[in-house]
């Protein structure tokens, strides 16, 4: 699954899970609150989970970038 998947996964299970609990707390059905309270906790790590690898894909792109300009400098010294 993609980072942005995750992410909008993540954040739409968050608001269904907290409908969930709210939802619990005004009928007085505590299993059901609970559950939401569960369901928003998952989606939070999800929603967490897809930032955390889109930063590791933006800092390999720039990791990336780094090195092959390194490269180049290295290329062009030896051609001097």
């Amino acid at each position: 699954m993609t980072a942005y998947k995750d992410q909008i996964q993540g954040r739409v299970k968050e608001v269904q899970g907290k409908i969930k609990e709210v939802a619990g707390k005004l009928v007085g059905n505590k299993e059901l609150q609970a559950k939401g309270k569960a369901q928003k906790t998952r989606g939070k790590a999800q929603a967490k989970f897809g930032d955390v690898k889109q930063k590791l894909k933006v800092a390999k792109k720039k990791t990336a970038k780094k090195t092959a300009k390194k490269t180049a400098k290295k290329k062009a010294a030896k051609r001097k």
